[in-house]
C-alpha cells in the first residue's frame, strides 16, 4: 500500500529519537495491515459457501498459513530486506523503480522491463487505493450486526457518510487528524492483543497453529481447498507495502521496532484468538473478530474499529497523492495541481484530481458490492501483483547495484516467488467474481501513464525541431543585435540545446530582448529531495558577459518545482544578481492538435490531448507570479 506524510520526516529522527516516530508509524504505516483481522479470517471461512471448515485440521492450517505469511512476507521480505532499498531515504514501488532504473541504465532490455514494472506497480496501487477505504470502513461498520442485527440496513448509508466526510476533509490537511492517529492505533493494537490473549489463555492448544507443519498438512490433505483459501489468507498481509512506502517519513529503525515490538505480536495474538474461538464455537465464523469481545464491549469496539479503518483509509489516500506526484515527476503523468497542507511537513500534500477520482471510485464500489465479504473477492489481485513487482525490482537492484551472487538471489527470490505466485494464482480464481476490478483499474491507469509518456516524447521531438539550436541563435544576436529593454526575463525551457520559442519570437518578431535573460530548466531527479547546495547549476553559455545565462534547477520527485524560490536561493548563493520578484517570466506555450503524425494510435492521441488539456497551469505548477507571467508559443499537431 501507499503511505502518507503525516508526521515528522527522517531528518528529525536523530533529534527526537525513535519512540515518537515509532508511535507515529503505528498510526500510518500499519493502519491497513492492522485492520486486516476485521475481515481476513472471516473471509477465509466464508469462501464458496464455507468450503473451509471449522474442523481442528482446517483451523490450525489456516492460522499457520496466516502466521507464516506475515512472518515471511512482512517480517523477512519487507522489514529485513526491502527496507534496505531506500532512494535517498524514500521508499515505495516508484522509488524502487527509479533506483533499479539507475542500476540497469546501460542494459536496454532491463531498463525497459524496470520502467514497465514501475508503471504496473503504481497502476495496481491505484486499484488498491480504491478498494481499501471501501472494504476497511464496511468491515468495521458491519460489526453493528453482531450486537444489533436489526441495523444491517444502515451499513451502506453509514459507510457512504464516513467515506464522504473523509474525502471532503482532505483539503484541510492530514495534520488536523494526524496527531490522533498514533494514540488511537496504540489503543487499537493493545485491544487486538488483549482480545486474542484472553481466548488463547482459555484454549492454549491453538498455539499449535504456529507450527508450519499444519500449513503443509492442510495443503497435503486438501490441496484445492488450501489453494483457494490462500486467496483470502493474503488479506492478512494487505498493507505490507506501506512499510516500505512510508520509510522516508519515519525511518527504517522506528518502523522495524514498531513492527517487532507491537504490531507483529498483537496481530499474532488476535489471529490465534480468532482460531481458538472458531474451535470452541464454529458458529462464530460469521464474525470471529467482534465475537472475541464480551457483549458489553462490542459497540465500543465497533467505534474503535471504525476509527482504525478511517486511519487505514487515510494512509492509502495520502499514499495515492505521493505516488501520483512521483509518477508525474518521472514523466508518466501530466502536471498536477498540488497543494501543501502544512507549513512544516513538505510531504503533506493534497491533490484535488486524485482525491475526487478516488472518492468517485470508492462510492461506486460501496454501492455496488454492499458488503466487505463481496469486496474481499476483488481485493487480493492488486496486493499480490504489487508483491510480485516489488520482489522482481528488488532482485534486479540487488544484482545490478549491490552485486549479489546468483545463489543469494535464489535463496531469497525462489521462496518468495513460490509463495507470492501462489497468492496471485489463487486470486486469479476470483477474477469473474470481482477480481476483474483492480485489473481493470490497473489497465486504465497503466494505459494513461504509458500514453502520456509516449505523447510527451512525441511533442518534445516536434517542439525541438521548431525551436532550433540555441548556439546559432545567440551568435545571430551578436551579429545582428536587437534592441535591449530594461529588466530581467526568465524563460522556462526544458534544456539548453534549443531556443525557447518565446525568446525566439520576442527577438525575431518584436526585435527586442531584455538586458538580462535567464533560460531556466527544471530537472526532476530520481531521488526524493535535493540539497540546497545542489539545487542550482549555472552555465554562461560560453560568454559570461553577454545577456543570456542558463540555469538548471534540480528538484527531487517529492518536491514542489518552485522556480522563484530556487532563483532566490541562487541569488543568495551569489550565482546571479537578479531579484525574482522583479523579473518577468515567459512560458513557451504549446497548443496541441490531433493530426495524422505516426507514432501513436488515434484513440491514444485523444487520451493524450485530454490529459494535456486538463493538466495543471504552468504558472501555478512552477509557482510563478501571475501578474508577471507571459505565455507565447506555437501549435504542434500529433
Amino acid at each position: 500500500m501507499g503511505g502518507s506524510a503525516l508526521v515528522t520526516s527522517t531528518h528529525s529522527a536523530g533529534r527526537k529519537g525513535w519512540l515518537p516516530l515509532a508511535v507515529g508509524a503505528l498510526g500510518v504505516v500499519f493502519g491497513d495491515i492492522g485492520t486486516s483481522p476485521l475481515y481476513a479470517i472471516q473471509t477465509v471461512f466464508s469462501i464458496d459457501h464455507n468450503m473451509v471448515k471449522t474442523t481442528p485440521g482446517d483451523v490450525y492450517g489456516v492460522i499457520s498459513l496466516v502466521f507464516w505469511s506475515i512472518a515471511v512476507v512482512v517480517s523477512v521480505k519487507y522489514v529485513m530486506f526491502i527496507l534496505r532499498a531506500d532512494n535517498d531515504g524514500e521508499g515505495g514501488v516508484m522509488a524502487l523503480a527509479a533506483l533499479s532504473r539507475n542500476a540497469v541504465r546501460t542494459n536496454g532490455k532491463r531498463y525497459a522491463l524496470v520502467m514497465v514494472l514501475g508503471v504496473l506497480g503504481a497502476s495496481l496501487f491505484y486499484g488498491d487505493s480504491v478498494i481499501t477505504p471501501a472494504i476497511s470502513v464496511m468491515s468495521a461498520i458491519e460489526g453493528l450486526s453482531v450486537p444489533a442485527p436489526g441495523l444491517d440496513h444502515l451499513v451502506v448509508p453509514l459507510g457512504a457518510v464516513i467515506i464522504t466526510v473523509l474525502f471532503v476533509v482532505q483539503r484541510y490537511g492530514t495534520h488536523l487528524v494526524g496527531r490522533f492517529f498514533g494514540p488511537v492505533m496504540v489503543l487499537w493494537f493493545a485491544v487486538l492483543g488483549v482480545l486474542g490473549l484472553g481466548q488463547v489463555v482459555r484454549d492454549p492448544a491453538i498455539l499449535k497453529g504456529l507450527s508450519p507443519s499444519y500449513a503443509v498438512l492442510f495443503f497435503v490433505e486438501h490441496p484445492y481447498i488450501a489453494f483457494v483459501a490462500m486467496g483470502a489468507v493474503v488479506l492478512s498481509i494487505t498493507g505490507a507495502e506501506a512499510l516500505y512506502a512510508d520509510m522516508g517519513h519515519f525511518g527504517r529503525s522506528p518502523i522495524r521496532r514498531a513492527w517487532f515490538i507491537v504490531v507483529f505480536p498483537c496481530l499474532t495474538l488476535n489471529y490465534l484468538g480468532q482460531g481458538a474461538l472458531l474451535l470452541d464455537d464454529p458458529a462464530a465464523a460469521r464474525s470471529p473478530f467482534f465475537l472475541l469481545a464480551p457483549d458489553w464491549a462490542r459497540i465500543p469496539l465497533v467505534v474503535l474499529a471504525t476509527l482504525a479503518t478511517v486511519i487505514a483509509s487515510q494512509a492509502v489516500i495520502s499514499g495515492a497523492y505521493s505516488v501520483s506526484r512521483q509518477a508525474e515527476r518521472l514523466g508518466y503523468l501530466p502536471r498536477l495541481t498540488v497543494r501543501h497542507t502544512s507549513v512544516h511537513e513538505r510531504g503533506q500534500i493534497y491533490v484535488p484530481a486524485v482525491n475526487w477520482s478516488l472518492f468517485a471510485g470508492v462510492i461506486v464500489l460501496l454501492v455496488t458490492f454492499r458488503s466487505s465479504e463481496r469486496l474481499a473477492t476483488a481485493y487480493g489481485l492488486a496486493v499480490t501483483g504489487t508483491f510480485l513487482i516489488t520482489t522482481t525490482l528488488f532482485l534486479i537492484l540487488a544484482e545490478s547495484a549491490w552485486g549479489w551472487k546468483r545463489w543469494q538471489l535464489a535463496l531469497i527470490g525462489v521462496p518468495l516467488a513460490v509463495l507470492e505466485l501462489t497468492y496471485f494464482a489463487a486470486n486469479l480464481t476470483k477474477v469473474a467474481h470481482g477480481g476483474w476490478l483492480p485489473l481493470l483499474i490497473a489497465l486504465v491507469v497503466a494505459t494513461v501513464m504509458l500514453t502520456w509518456q509516449r505523447g510527451r516524447t512525441m511533442v518534445t521531438e516536434r517542439r525541438t525541431a521548431m525551436e532550433g539550436p540555441l548556439a546559432p541563435f545567440i551568435d545571430w544576436l551578436h551579429t545582428d543585435p536587437v534592441t535591449q529593454v530594461p529588466g530581467t526575463a526568465v524563460f522556462l525551457h526544458p534544456d539548453k540545446t534549443t531556443t525557447p520559442l518565446a525568446l525566439r519570437e520576442n527577438a525575431m518578431f518584436n526585435h527586442v530582448i531584455h538586458e538580462t535573460v535567464l533560460i531556466v530548466s527544471t530537472v526532476s531527479a530520481n531521488v526524493p529531495h535535493i540539497a540546497d547546495e545542489d539545487r542550482v547549476e549555472l552555465d554562461h553559455l560560453g560568454d559570461p558577459y553577454d545577456a543570456i545565462t542558463h540555469l538548471t534547477l534540480n528538484f527531487g520527485f517529492q518536491e514542489d518545482q518552485d522556480v522563484p524560490a530556487a532563483l532566490a536561493l541562487a541569488r543568495a548563493q551569489g550565482l546571479i544578481d537578479v531579484d525574482p520578484g522583479e523579473a518577468y517570466y515567459f512560458l513557451s506555450r504549446i497548443s496541441l492538435q490531433r493530426g495524422s503524425a505516426p507514432g501513436m494510435t488515434t484513440w491514444r492521441k485523444r487520451i493524450f490531448l485530454g490529459l494535456a488539456h486538463n493538466a495543471a497551469s504552468p504558472t501555478e505548477y512552477f509557482r510563478l507570479p501571475e501578474d508577471r507571467t507571459v505565455a507565447m508559443g506555437a501549435t504542434v499537431a500529433l
